[in-house]
């Protein structure tokens, strides 16, 4: 059976561009939609956070459906994720992120996620990443100080989105990544859109999270 790690955000709040610190944790969908997705493809399934914190669920991310119960069902799990710092590359096929705003508060700055993702993109294993999960790939700098990811194609919430959220984050996600020489592809916003670059697969934003892990399932069948 194929295995992926979940690295999921440790983070509850983000602070601002103007200092102010607003609530935020994982994005609800993006995660129960994820492992509902994998699991159901036969892939097995570890969550891991930083210092192996119990993730928070983004309150917003629970308005208007039906994703509290999904994240209740989880909760046992939640309660318990590997430390990401102990968890060996070896043991896994695929890494897989999802967003809500929380990575850019602790991933986007994790060494332990950094090694990780670079020794996954060394060997070729899978990377995937959604939303604001993407922020987590600019922990992935070599040794020699280069960006894993640079000139590789992939997607990532847009600066369009988040204007239209209407949230001032700190940074841009979508800048920084083609500051480091990302490709970027943006989609219409709030479409589902994904971009698959040979192992690096990532989705735009919330309403990506089916596709983007059923690309993922699909790599790793493929793969055997």
């Amino acid at each position: 059976m194929t295995k992926a790690l979940m690295v999921v955000s440790g983070a509850d709040a983000l602070v601002l561009a103007d200092g102010t610190s607003h609530p935020t944790g994982f994005w609800a969908e993006e995660v129960v939609e994820s492992l509902r997705v994998l699991r159901e493809a036969g892939v097995e399934v570890a969550v891991a956070t930083p210092g192996g914190v119990r993730p928070t669920v983004d309150a917003a991310s629970l308005e208007g459906n039906d994703f509290g119960a999904a994240v209740d069902a989880i909760a046992d799990e939640l309660a318990s994720p590997l430390v990401l710092a102990d968890v060996d590359a070896a043991d896994f096929d695929a890494v897989y992120l999802p967003g809500g705003h929380g990575p850019m508060a602790d991933l986007a700055v994790d060494g332990a996620l950094g090694r990780l993702l670079v020794r996954f993109e060394a060997e070729g294993k899978v990377v995937a990443a959604l939303c604001h999960g993407p922020a987590g790939l600019l922990s992935a700098v070599r040794e020699d100080g280069a960006f894993a990811f640079a000139g590789r194609e992939l997607t990532v919430f847009t600066d369009e989105e988040e204007r239209q959220g209407g949230l001032d984050v700190p940074y841009s996600v979508e800048a920084r990544l083609r500051d480091l020489g990302a490709r970027v592809a943006a989609g219409p916003a709030w479409s589902s859109t994904v971009v698959v670059d040979g192992n690096l697969v990532t989705g735009q934003n919330p309403q990506s999270s089916v596709d983007t892990a059923r690309q993922v399932a699909g790599l790793l069948a493929r793969r055997g």
